[in-house]
């Protein structure tokens, strides 16, 4: 397998993934994040776990899951907004609330790195982070991502209206992890 650590993996979606998918995506407390509203039903998530096998340059989106040394299912990790032709895609990711931090979040990142630089062969990649999301913001930080904006009042949550910190990560001649 190589998208590998010694504590961590990255794998494709599978069927059994269903009922993790179900937890995470009807987890009210990340909504505001990825600009959810609604419950997902199982059906849906049947479906899209039908299509999940499909290829990154059809679909335009990858969902990996991320799994511990002893293959618990713990997060998931995505690109989003894969564009082949400029070479970039979003990255997104959400590890469950009993495995942070432990590093599986930043070994997963550095998994998807690699893979989207030496695999798809992107010239860059990018995130929206929450301005009070500091775990996340210095997830992106110590992997090599740089902030490069702000939105102002982007997101509106339960507790008011919060920016959003926008960071990318530019592939440089082969640059390691």
């Amino acid at each position: 397998m190589f998208l590998k650590t010694d504590q961590t993996y990255l794998r494709a979606l599978e069927p059994t993934d269903l009922d993790f998918l179900y937890s995470l995506e009807n987890d009210t407390t990340v909504w505001h994040v990825g600009n959810t509203l609604t419950p997902y039903s199982k059906f849906v998530l049947e479906q899209y776990l039908e299509n999940a096998a499909l290829d990154i340059y059809t679909v335009k989106q990858l969902r990996l899951i991320i799994c511990n040394a002893e293959a618990q299912t713990i997060g998931a990790i995505d690109l989003y907004d894969f564009d082949p032709l400029h070479r970039r895609a979003g990255i997104g990711i959400v590890v469950t609330e009993e495995h942070r931090g432990n590093g599986h979040a930043a070994d997963a990142l550095k998994l998807l790195l690699n893979y989207c630089r030496d695999t798809l062969r992107l010239h860059q990649v990018y995130c929206s982070v929450t301005a009070t999301n500091l775990p996340s913001i210095n997830l992106f930080t110590k992997t090599g991502f740089e902030q490069v904006g702000i939105r102002k009042e982007w997101f509106l949550t339960p507790d008011g209206w919060e920016n959003v910190v926008e960071m990318q990560r530019i592939f440089h001649n082969n640059q390691g992890m």
